[in-house]
């Protein structure tokens, strides 16, 4: 009986043995699946990986903004041109004031004039190298441009000014830089304070990251982060900021893969143009190339082992050690990468010690801005929109040369905001309620060199240059006056400005007036348009042609659809200041219809050409009627509505323009040029209320602050064979001789048949009846 039990226990224990090694075998098994499981995950999310990390740095790696130079100031002898001026542009550029200018962006005043060692730049045309020219000035004219050794230099261009960029999205900016062209106390500071294995490890750095944590275990604090050079580009080109194993884990993996596929100085290059460094309103900051710009206001190769070190401190955390915000936060942490840097031995002793004795040396606010001159940027994006989609500007990188001019933006701008605040505070004003837009152009080449749409000028919003469309008044009365001479009309043709009734179908009856509530009896054209009379306007008009006068409108540029109501011919149709000026650089031109222009070339990422905008124009009106009315438009600076401009500018300079005021004094226009600039100021309110002010008293003001400033040449239009000048009286005779005759000039066949008294006409008894009643009748109902 014992022996039956001992055998079933060992049957069973036999049994439980036999169905323990079952389980586990099955559990080796189990195990053996999973363990190959997760090592093809592994594999899997690997080979995903890999692709992930080569996908997009094969590709394009960024979305580039457009970059937005102005234009390049061109020296030469002749040139007008003061040293302040000068200076003030060396100092938009980021040119330093040095003793010897021994370095490229360095410059020293000289008792002759301006020493300065040139930067070079990629132009459209092609590269120009870096060089020292001694820039003589006399009497506020370039009068001599030499090299060190005393030999003449010709014509000489310093590098255009960045002043903004059309930028993603994502607002993202950064100015892409080679690795060649990083200066070595850069790269020098950046391993030492961040990567000093850089050129050893696989993408991680144990040793690194142990001495990492032993450091910060003994400060109290984190000092030295653990990762990577190669890990951060991996952070910030991959993947999130979170803070979890595994995307610590995802990280170390693609820093691996990263440099198994690309060398060393690709990922450094790489590294150099991701790095974030700091915000400038909307915009994040990326890439040591544009942070030089940002907080020095200079490129790279320029930058001191201080300025050098500061950028790197801000790896760290561009926000926390923010040098405008928290200085001596900023150059503690500045100081402690020199002193890496000279415990590394990338500098010595004594230099790093003189480094940490400097200042920032940062610019007051940051050099690069949403843009430094968003209105004229605005114009700048409207007309490229023509050539190139929205995206392409925003991610591509060009680099759009534009014609503007920095020093006669900042005179616009200056010239604005002064001016309305003082006419706000003369005439009692609520400060800040008048507004205002204005925009000056080249006459030779319709170039804009300026243009504000706000009286703020880094004011990002509606611009008033090119969006709000006002009643332009007087403005229009010099293209109805340019269609009546191109009919037949002479500056001596007599215009009733009498009482005036005008039947409109459809609408009430216009009794136009005039802006003194007078009537003039018949005057002649010439002085209808000096005084801006508006009745002899609205008569002449209609004799030629409301119609007339608006298809001269579109002759001129303008390509908006213009109706041809009688209202028209006293300026009753909403137009902006941007249209104006293309109407009136037909004027100042010539006759030419010349597009208003901003860009002048537009090159690639790699400066390579891809388009020219050069010169395009188009004679819209002939030269005789042109030179008639050129003549006019002086005679209104000369003694009609704009003769206050005599009190400011010498005669000599023969300047033309058209002053503008709309109903119940709600626009304030002004329109002039000289022979080589031409400008248009709007002033008023955005609620449409009055101003109290007439063309004359407000914008007329700014025009003259701005022009003053500008070297003006004489307006000095070519006189075509077809004009010929003659001598008449106030009543349109010829009085060759007479004492009070004005020098007029006629479209040939438009020349008065009929003489004055004075000049050998006879006496009043000779004259026919009918002429004689004519004379009598003007000399009865002048001045009324």
């Amino acid at each position: 009986m014992a022996s039956k039990k001992s055998r079933r226990r060992k049957n069973s224990g036999k049994k439980r043995s036999k169905s323990r090694s079952k389980r586990a075998k099955r559990g080796r098994f189990w195990i053996r699946r999973l363990a190959l499981l997760a090592v093809v995950t592994l594999i899997g999310y690997a080979v995903y990986l890999d692709i992930t990390v080569r996908k997009k740095f094969e590709g394009s790696r960024w979305a580039i903004p457009a970059h937005v130079y102005s234009r390049p100031l061109e020296l030469y002898v002749g040139l007008k041109l003061t040293k302040p001026q000068l200076v003030q542009e060396l100092k938009l550029l980021g040119y330093r004031n040095s003793k010897n200018a021994s370095t490229p962006g360095s410059y020293t005043v000289t008792g002759k004039g301006v020493r300065i060692y040139v930067r070079s730049f990629d132009f459209w045309d092609g590269p120009s190298q870096a060089q020292l020219v001694d820039v003589g000035i006399k009497g506020n004219v370039v009068n001599g441009l030499s090299g060190i050794d005393r030999t003449p230099v010709g014509d000489l261009r310093l590098e255009p000014h960045l002043y903004g960029s059309i930028s993603p999205g994502h607002h993202e900016d950064r100015s892409l830089v080679r690795l060649e062209d990083v200066p070595e106390p850069l790269i020098n500071a950046l391993l030492a304070i961040e990567d000093r294995n850089f050129f050893n490890h696989v993408g991680i750095d144990p040793r690194g990251l142990l001495r990492a944590t032993l450091a910060n275990i003994s400060a109290g604090s984190v000092v030295q982060g653990g990762s990577t050079l190669t890990q951060q580009l991996v952070k910030n080109f991959y993947l999130s900021h979170e803070r979890t194993l595994q995307r610590k884990l995802t990280e170390m993996m693609m820093a691996v893969l990263l440099e198994v596929h690309y060398d060393k100085d690709e990922i450094l290059e790489t590294y150099i143009n991701e790095v974030y460094l700091g915000q400038s309103g909307n915009k994040a900051i990326h890439g040591f190339g544009l942070a030089s710009f940002y907080y020095f206001g200079r490129p790279l190769n320029e930058l001191k082992p201080a300025e050098s070190a500061l950028l790197v401190a801000l790896v760290k955390g561009a926000s926390y050690y923010n040098p405008f915000r928290s200085p001596d936060r900023a150059k503690q942490r500045r100081d402690l990468v020199l002193t890496k840097m000279a415990e590394l031995g990338y500098l010595d002793d004594a230099v790093a010690t003189a480094a940490k004795q400097a200042p920032l040396g940062v610019t007051r606010q940051g050099k690069w801005s949403k843009s430094d001159y968003p209105g004229y940027l605005d114009f700048v994006r409207l007309q490229l929109r023509r050539d190139y989609q929205e995206e392409d500007l925003r991610t591509e990188g060009l680099h759009i040369f534009t014609t503007l001019d920095p020093l006669i933006q900042r005179t616009l701008e200056r010239s604005v905001s002064h001016r309305l605040a003082t006419l706000e505070k003369s005439r009692k004003m609520k400060a800040g309620s008048l507004q205002a837009a204005a925009l000056v152009v080249r006459t030779d080449n319709g170039e804009v060199v300026a243009l504000v749409g706000d009286r703020r000028a880094r004011f990002i919003g509606f611009n008033r240059a090119l969006e709000a469309e006002r009643q332009i008044g007087s403005l229009i009365k010099p293209a109805v006056y340019l269609a009546a001479i191109e009919r037949g009309y002479s500056l001596a043709s007599l215009v009733d400005d009498g009482p005036l009734v005008v039947e409109q179908q459809g609408a009430a009856t216009w009794r136009p007036q005039n802006y003194d509530k007078k009537n003039h009896g018949s005057v002649r054209v010439l002085d209808a348009l000096s005084y801006s009379y508006n009745i002899a306007t609205i008569r002449l008009g209609l004799e030629v042609g409301v119609d007339k006068v608006a298809n001269l409108l579109q002759r001129l540029g303008l390509s908006r659809e213009i109706k041809p109501y009688p209202s028209l011919l006293l300026g009753a149709v909403n137009m902006t200041p941007v249209e104006m000026a293309q109407m009136y650089l037909g004027f100042a031109s010539g006759g030419f219809r010349m597009p208003l222009r901003t860009t002048r070339s537009v090159l690639t990422q790699d400066m390579q050409p891809l388009a020219r905008y050069p010169l395009s124009l188009e004679q819209a009106v002939s030269g005789e009627p042109i030179s008639v009315l050129n003549f006019a438009l002086q005679s209104v600076v000369r003694k009609g509505t704009a003769k206050g401009l005599n009190q400011r500018f010498p005669a000599e300079l023969e300047l033309a323009g058209k002053t503008g005021t709309t109903d119940r004094y709600r626009d304030s226009w002004f329109a002039g040029y000289a022979g080589n600039y031409l400008a248009v100021v709007w002033v008023g309110r955005d609620d449409n209320a009055s101003t109290g002010l007439t063309g004359a008293s407000g914008a007329m003001r700014i025009w003259s602050d701005v022009m003053a400033e500008l070297p003006l040449q004489p307006v000095d239009l070519p006189i075509p064979e077809g004009v010929e000048f003659v001598e008449v009286d106030q009543y349109g005779l010829l009085a060759r001789g007479c004492p009070g005759a004005t020098l007029l000039p006629f479209v040939k066949g438009t020349i008065p048949q009929q003489k004055s008294p004075c000049a050998g006409g006879g006496t009043r008894a000779s004259v026919s009846t009918p002429t004689k009643n004519w004379i009598e009748k003007l000399f009865d109902t002048s001045n009324k």
